[in-house]
């Protein structure tokens, strides 16, 4: 299901991922939900594609999710 806010996303997200990396994992998921309508594995294309869409921009350091600098994003 499409998340209104960043307070309806799952524990797991909510609790790791800083404010910013929340906003792309919840569009990016609500985009990939809209996408694979037509999919039977529509939530779980929708949740890879957001993880991925979050590594994007932060990498994990230990037990926290920092952000990538300019030089460490891929092309």
């Amino acid at each position: 299901m499409p998340y209104a806010s960043n307070s309806d996303l799952p524990p797991a997200v909510r609790q790791h991922l800083p404010e910013h990396a929340q906003d792309i994992f919840r569009a990016a998921f609500n985009h990939a939900y809209a996408a694979h309508a037509d999919s039977a594995r529509q939530e779980e294309a929708a949740f890879r594609i957001a993880w991925a869409a979050v590594k994007h921009t932060y990498t994990k350091a230990g037990d926290d999710w920092v952000r990538l600098t300019s030089q460490d994003e891929s092309p």
